[in-house]
């Protein structure tokens, strides 16, 4: 008695292979394409968040940080000049996040466009992006 072998042929294996190739390349570019919509979004929403504690900030004490300062005096009482009388013990949040391409968000005191500015360098990590409080 002779058992008969079980498998895929080499036309159907090529078959599934080709369904799989035609399904990446309808699929693959909303990808990519999302991902730097995302980095977007996050980046939106940090600011958001940046931009709440420093109006906390200042609601506290009168001010916003100095640009010395910077957006380091929400996680850290600052010593340098002008320390601030009523700063909330614990800061105003947990930590500074980095932007989804892994620079530091930016803080202008005074801001050019507002009464601060704080924004991103985004992909290129200069200054000229448009991810900022500002848009």
């Amino acid at each position: 008695m002779r058992l008969k072998q079980q498998g895929f042929t080499l036309i159907e294996i090529l078959v599934v292979v080709a369904i799989i190739g035609i399904l990446l390349t309808a699929i693959v570019p909303n990808i990519i394409g999302r991902s730097d919509e995302a980095k977007i979004v996050k980046t939106r929403s940090d600011i958001t968040t940046l931009e709440g504690a420093l109006e906390l900030y200042r609601l506290d004490n009168g001010i916003y940080p100095s640009q010395d300062q910077g957006l380091v005096a929400l996680i850290e009482k600052p010593s340098i000049p002008p320390v601030p009388n009523h700063w909330k013990l614990g800061g105003y949040i947990k930590r500074l996040p980095l932007d989804p391409w892994g620079n530091a968000y930016q803080y202008r005191y005074p801001g050019v466009h507002g009464e601060v500015d704080v924004f991103s360098l985004g992909s290129s990590g200069r200054e000229d992006s448009d991810i900022g409080n500002w848009n």
